[in-house]
């Protein structure tokens, strides 16, 4: 798990839209079997990405709040917050090209 922190409502604020550097939130739930089969995906681009970006898992189960704010409807669901707003979402367990696809373009 190097470079993969948990977030929490709480902790939201400043782990999340007050970094400096980007963010890719994963939206997770223990009980969803896609979120489990991308967790290694999300692991493996927080460890290749490590210097560009920040990778954080957030279980919607345990933080409703930020789950609602950002309008996750269906997980797993990733997404890159930079500058504190989001930039890119990718929904559903898809493979590591298909997300750096999504997400390489705002790390720059």
């Amino acid at each position: 798990m190097a470079n993969v922190n948990s977030v929490t409502d709480e902790s939201f604020q400043t782990s999340v839209l007050d970094s400096q550097t980007p963010v890719l939130v994963d939206f997770w739930a223990d009980w969803c079997v896609p979120c489990h089969m991308v967790s290694p995906v999300v692991e493996e681009i927080g460890q290749d990405k490590g210097e560009a970006l920040t990778v954080m898992k957030l279980n919607i189960d345990e933080n409703p709040q930020a789950t609602r704010t950002y309008g996750v409807m269906s997980i797993p669901s990733l997404i890159l917050f930079k500058g504190g707003q989001e930039v890119a979402r990718v929904i559903g367990a898809k493979p590591k090209d298909a997300i750096l696809r999504d997400i390489e373009p705002h790390l720059a």
